[in-house]
């Protein structure tokens, strides 16, 4: 009885990855059924097949859960609906809660005919009892076994928490309770006091942002939050994680954040490998519609580099919203996972980001800024490690009119950002107006005939770069071109431009060709 109530209350199991003749055998976990602990390999290499009682019960439980969360989106247009007719009278509510209740009793029996369904199944049996033992002990061996399985990732077991004593012990300054500290939001302008009067005036503007922002803003800004579209997605989700696991021996594990959101992530390991490249972890950070199985992981792992994908919070696997505080929980929780877990050194770590959308206009800009503002070039400014920027040349995304004007495009104002705030001598006028004429070239040819009009000295401007870091040290930013000549300044900006930035003929959703992925410029 204790498993039919396991089998009721289970999660759903998708498919079960073919083993490794050398990683298979004899099940250590105790109940599991011997005719199914080493079955033949083509039974491994397919989606999980249900019996018809399970599958027939799935499929009305699915639509049930498609019905909800279109009813969920479309509620408050119902509401308002219902409140026009005058359906919201007690009179009408009560006998329309007893619907509520039967249909919802008739849904608890699809899920006991579910459950009944699986319990009949021995694969599904063999899946349930390796999962309650990896719960009560978290073994390898345990660990190892369920890795064979993919199924619903919020009853997959914590692997790294991120309290955990070995990365928190003796860590100081690190994330509390309330999430990693992002930067502060912009100071007032001069002259703008924050009276009480201003403040109620404002309240009527920040209870509209903040209701856009957590309602129709966040899922414009992250489509790839909404459920719908992971529902209409899984097919292809789940072959890209099948690939990762199969192919390429990904491991999938669950990093608890401070926040509580539980993140999903998925690591292949080519430390063991001779390109010296398998050394370095590459940490793959996804689009706003993007998800690691079919995502920008590709690029590094052709390349041969060690991989580290994970999921937006809210995104597949993942829980939570994709706020920017749950966002930078995230990545914190992430790193420190390859560093503690993994055991990359941080100066092996490389973050590779695809780029994030935005949008402008009256509300959504106080909206944005105040409940989903990235702060991507002060977020970028605060790091002093090395940095490259890829634009995408014909980006029709983050431009702000045309792909074709390429001076619209938003990675310009990164550049010049990190630039002006690294090095704020060499960016001064004369550097800045060089920098953005090259910004404007369009064309390689173009940009070799601005660096050539300038006669760039590489080796001039690396021995300069070279004796002050040895005089001042490396932290940014420097002083750098404090008594340069103007020609000498203009020399420098466009060095370190063409050091900072690469370019790439493509547009925004276009994967990125491994020739491509190149490590960043440093001294």
């Amino acid at each position: 009885m204790a498993k039919l109530l396991s089998c009721v209350l289970g999660p759903r199991l998708y498919k079960i990855y073919r083993e490794r003749d050398s990683e298979r055998a004899p099940s250590s976990v105790p109940g599991t059924p011997t005719s199914v602990t080493n079955p033949p390999s083509s039974s491994w290499d397919t989606y999980y097949q249900p019996r018809a009682l399970e599958k027939h019960a799935d499929s009305i439980l699915a639509l049930a859960s498609v019905f909800w969360s279109i009813s969920y989106y479309s509620s408050p247009f119902a509401f308002f609906y219902l409140y026009r007719k005058g359906y919201l009278s007690l009179s009408k509510v009560v006998p329309f809660s007893h619907y509520a209740g039967t249909l919802l009793l008739l849904l608890a029996g699809v899920a006991c005919l579910r459950g009944i369904g699986r319990w009949t199944n021995p694969q599904y049996r063999q899946f349930i009892t390796i999962l309650e033992a990896t719960h009560r002990n978290r073994s390898a061996e345990n660990k190892r076994q369920l890795a064979n399985y993919n199924f619903d990732f919020r009853s997959w077991p914590v692997d790294f928490h991120w309290e955990e004593p070995s990365s928190r012990k003796e860590s100081r300054g690190g994330p509390s309770r309330w999430g990693v500290a992002l930067l502060r939001p912009e100071p007032l302008h001069r002259g703008t006091a924050d009276t009480f009067l201003n403040r109620v005036k404002k309240l009527p503007c920040q209870i509209t942002s903040y209701l856009v922002a957590h309602t129709l803003g966040r899922r414009m800004l992250y489509p790839g939050s909404v459920y719908l579209l992971q529902k209409a997605l899984m097919p292809v989700l789940l072959q890209g994680q099948a690939r990762l696991v199969e192919e390429c021996n990904g491991r999938r594990a669950k990093l608890q954040a401070c926040d509580g959101n539980e993140i999903d992530t998925m690591f292949v390991d080519r430390r063991g490998r001779a390109e010296p490249q398998g050394q370095k972890l590459v940490i793959c950070c996804e689009g706003n519609a993007g998800f690691y199985e079919v995502g920008c992981v590709s690029t590094p792992l052709e390349a041969g580099y060690s991989v580290l994908g994970w999921n937006h919070p809210g995104f597949a696997g993942s829980t939570g919203v994709p706020f920017p505080q749950n966002e930078a929980n995230a990545m914190d929780v992430v790193v420190q996972f390859a560093i503690h877990r993994l055991g990359f050194q941080p100066q092996d770590i490389i973050i590779y980001a695809w780029s994030i959308g935005g949008f402008t206009g009256g509300l959504v800009t106080r909206t944005v800024r105040q409940h989903l503002n990235l702060n991507n070039a002060e977020q970028l400014c605060r790091y002093q490690g090395p940095v490259l920027l890829i634009r995408r040349t014909k980006d029709e995304i983050i431009t702000t009119t045309v792909p074709e004007d390429i001076m619209s495009n938003r990675g310009n104002d990164l550049l010049l950002k990190l630039l002006q705030h690294r090095y704020p001598r060499v960016m001064a006028e004369e550097g800045l107006q060089v920098v953005r004429q090259w910004l404007e070239a369009s064309s390689q040819l173009e940009e070799a005939s601005i660096y050539s009009r300038w006669e760039v000295e590489e080796d001039w401007c690396l021995s300069v770069l070279h004796s002050y870091q040895a005089e001042h040290g490396p932290e940014f930013p420097w002083s750098v071109g404090e008594d340069m000549s103007p020609e000498g300044r203009r020399q420098l900006a466009l060095f370190l431009a063409q050091k900072h930035l690469h370019n790439f003929e493509a547009t925004h959703c276009t994967p990125l060709p491994t020739q491509n992925f190149q490590m960043p410029w440093h001294l």
